[in-house]
């Protein structure tokens, strides 16, 4: 077993040794691009992951109670699930919106809210979806940058080198296997690094992005079933 391994070091040592300083650059500059993607790989699932879970959740409790501003009025905290976050936003202004003074300053609360009123809360949770949606969204960015962008390094280290190899060639006025061998191995093994870079980020950002949609979907869904709760429950008909 250690012999095929020591063999395998032997020819990325070989490789490295005879690569050109910018193949080197462009990997070293990989390398550690490659850190960075995976750390959001790993990031984001677990975000969507607990945004899925925690959603779940939120929505059971939500059709268990019997007003909508059960949840609310008891003061439940669900910290980074995208639904509670919605639904907080919404029933705050509606809370506001329902707010009256009575006497001695006290304050209570109305049982309606007019049209005007309930066309403000709509536009706030229009606006908290989208404030959430950008949450889950933040940094996939940074993953489609190296699907793009990788391949296009590894490709720029190899052509580089490749150059760099066939000017040698010239120089040295012969083209033989020993002559041009190491250098195109090292001026490829860039795209390989470019290539390991992509791929991965490739599959992740595709699996993100749909659970993105899922979960954007999610909260338009919910956004619109609570404007109807609220309708249903506080609206003053005409």
């Amino acid at each position: 077993m250690s012999v095929p391994v020591l063999f395998a070091e032997t020819q990325l040592q070989f490789i490295w040794i005879r690569a050109t300083p910018e193949a080197k650059v462009i990997i070293i500059f990989l390398a550690v691009a490659s850190i960075f993607v995976w750390g959001t790989m790993i990031a984001k699932s677990m975000q969507m992951r607990r945004a899925r879970k925690l959603n779940l959740f939120f929505e059971k409790e939500f059709r268990a109670q019997k007003n909508v501003l059960g949840i609310f009025d008891r003061r439940l905290q669900v910290d980074g699930c995208p639904l509670f976050a919605v639904y907080n936003e919404g029933c705050i202004e509606l809370d506001q919106r329902l707010k009256i003074k009575g006497e001695g300053g006290t304050e209570g609360r109305d049982k309606f809210v007019t049209l005007k009123s309930m066309e403000h809360i709509k536009r706030t949770l229009e606006g908290a979806v989208a404030r959430e949606s950008l949450k889950l969204e933040s940094g996939l960015i940074l993953l489609a940058i190296a699907v793009s962008g990788a391949p296009f390094l590894g490709l720029l280290g190899t052509v580089w080198g490749v150059m760099d190899t066939f000017a040698a060639v010239g120089r040295m006025g012969r083209a033989d296997l020993p002559t041009m061998a190491p250098g195109v191995s090292a001026a490829l093994v860039t795209t390989v690094a470019g290539l390991l870079v992509a791929i991965p980020s490739m599959f992740a950002y595709n699996y993100l992005v749909h659970s993105l949609r899922v979960r954007t979907v999610e909260l338009d869904n919910f956004a619109q079933e609570l404007v109807s709760k609220m309708e249903t429950e506080y609206l003053r008909e005409q």
